[in-house]
């Protein structure tokens, strides 16, 4: 029998510790905002982030003191820019200093891969150098193929403590859907000790069209039922980017005293993420 939905709140309780790697992927759609909300409520500390790109949600849980060290592979977010909650972390050590391990995108993906194929690390082709190149690295590292003379590059697994992942819908029978831009998902999911997922909702039976993955349900640890919750990122098929959202995140993460105020009443000042909906006028 697949385990029963929980609550969010108790999902995080009981699978999100103090010092964990946590990794919080969906590329472009599918963030899992209100989990991330859900453990800067529960305060956890020491936290190793993982994710491809940071966006927004590492960008509140960094400021919120959530995290000592991340990694990633582009610091930013397309439509917003620079990330000032990240940057002060690194540059004033505010509200703590942070820790940075930096990936190229397929470096990250292969980490993922490897630690999901239960392999101590992955090789691929080195390419032209980057900026990346000039700075110290020592989780990349470069060798020859052992068969042709190749020059390689080679990135150690990734295998994190938690993945939290957010999708579309859960069947009866526990197994979990996700489909339109599917990123590391899966390799992020395989990777982990523990799985949580939230959905936007339970179903019979999973519509998997093209370009879907389906995790079974005994990958997964916990799974909740949270309508939204990838708001203000989008989940294909149910709802848009709040691409105003996002634009105005540039401005109230810009200074301390309004990113301090926008999360207390945003996130520690409601009981979860229907209630932060509801105060942002927005339909789950």
């Amino acid at each position: 029998m697949p385990a029963p939905l929980v609550p969010l709140s108790d999902a995080i309780s009981r699978h999100v510790h103090d010092g964990d790697s946590v990794a919080l992927e969906g590329f472009t759609h599918l963030i899992p905002f209100a989990a991330g909300h859900e453990i800067i409520r529960q305060r956890r500390r020491g936290l190793h982030l993982i994710r491809m790109t940071p966006d927004l949600i590492y960008d509140q849980m960094i400021g919120m003191g959530c995290a000592t060290r991340l990694t990633f592979s582009w610091g930013g977010n397309p439509g917003v820019g620079s990330l000032h909650r990240l940057r002060e972390a690194v540059e004033r050590q505010w509200p703590q200093p942070l820790a940075l391990t930096e990936f190229t995108h397929a470096e990250l993906a292969l980490a993922y891969q490897a630690g999901a194929s239960g392999m101590s690390c992955a090789v691929m082709p080195h390419y032209a150098a980057t900026d990346l190149e000039a700075l110290p690295r020592p989780s990349v590292r470069r060798l020859p193929c052992p068969f042709t003379g190749r020059e390689l590059t080679a990135v150690p697994a990734i295998n994190p403590d938690v993945t939290i992942l957010h999708a579309q819908q859960i069947d009866a029978a526990g197994n979990v859907l996700i489909r339109g831009i599917v990123g590391a998902a899966r390799e992020a999911a395989l990777a982990a000790r523990r799985v949580l997922v939230t959905v936007e909702e339970r179903v019979e039976t999973l519509a998997a069209g093209m370009n879907a993955v389906v995790l079974p349900a005994w990958l997964i640890a916990s799974a909740s039922l949270v309508p939204g919750g990838a708001y203000p990122s989008y989940a294909q098929g149910c709802y848009a980017r709040d691409n105003r959202f996002y634009r105005a995140w540039d401005e109230i993460a810009r200074d301390r005293e309004a990113f301090s105020a926008w999360m207390e009443r945003h996130v520690l000042g409601v009981p979860d993420h229907a209630a932060q909906l509801r105060i942002l006028g927005v339909a789950a």
